[in-house]
């Protein structure tokens, strides 16, 4: 016969039979033949048993989605690969001025074409780049040399206000996490994500714009529709393996400006009309 009972604690030891007869009834003859009984405790939830892992989502067909935008992206011939933010500071300037360009121009590039943000980033740099530079500089100043780009005059007042931060707090460099980049004037997250990526070589989260948000929502590489920039990161964080993170934000704003446009996105041209859930067929 097999008898079941709960796990004894830890450092406590079970009470005898004998010593749990209750008072009153006469003990049984020692001389009886008694029956073997198997005790058996049931301790596998508390010996550390791991609980089955549920699967791990995954979007549908992503690695052939992916594998074909990287064919179709394979000319690097959009406008952010000759215009992009990694195109705009100086690479010969010295590391920390480097830096404060890179982050500069990410400030410039908010609702902004990568050509016209181009075109300001050189104006800029023409008239020798650095904190000190803009600080010595008027608003006026500032104002007509960046000029189109988007929202222009906040621009003014958000780097001017970051570049004295810049001077103060960092001695002129820019901040080394998604922490204190963010609470820089006019800085937001993939702008600091960017910026950790150019500008210190660091993957610290996937730079989610406008185009990267349309592409995987019309990819379906959300488990369900999101509305903003960064929600979709968190989406995109849960499953999209790390060593991707680096290359997607790139690779997706170029297909985005050439094929999955905004409005009539070129879907008869795209690899993935087969595959995609958004792909107008005819």
């Amino acid at each position: 016969m097999k008898v079941s009972f709960p796990c004894p604690q830890a450092g406590k030891s079970l009470p005898s039979l004998a010593a749990s007869q209750p008072a009153g009834i006469p003990r049984r003859s020692s001389r009886r033949r008694r029956r073997s009984v198997t005790i058996a405790y049931e301790c596998e939830a508390e010996q550390g048993t791991p609980e089955p892992q549920k699967p791990r989502w995954e979007p549908r067909d992503w690695r052939q989605q992916l594998e074909r935008i990287r064919e179709m992206r394979k000319n690097r011939d959009a406008p952010v690969d000759d215009m992009g933010v990694q195109k705009c500071y100086d690479s010969s300037a010295p590391p920390q001025v480097m830096r404060y360009q890179v982050l500069l121009s990410l400030m410039l590039s908010s609702q902004t074409k990568d050509q016209v943000t181009w075109a300001a980033m050189l104006r800029l740099r023409q008239r020798g780049l650095t904190v000190d530079s803009i600080l010595q500089m008027d608003d006026a100043t500032l104002g007509q040399i960046i000029y189109p780009v988007g929202f222009w005059r906040n621009k003014v007042k958000y780097i001017k206000q970051t570049t004295a931060i810049l001077k103060q707090k960092y001695g002129g460099d820019i901040p080394r996490s998604v922490e204190e980049l963010v609470q820089l004037p006019g800085v937001g997250p993939k702008m600091a994500h960017l910026a950790m990526n150019i500008a210190w070589d660091s993957v610290s989260g996937i730079a989610v714009d406008t185009h990267v948000h349309r592409i995987t929502n019309r990819l379906q590489w959300v488990k369900k529709e999101t509305k903003y920039p960064e929600e979709t990161r968190v989406a995109l964080e849960e499953w999209l393996p790390r060593d991707l993170w680096r290359e997607i934000n790139w690779l997706l704003v170029g297909f985005g400006q050439q094929t999955c446009l905004p409005v009539n996105p070129r879907c008869s041209e795209c690899l993935n009309q087969d595959i995609c859930p958004a792909a107008k067929r005819h």
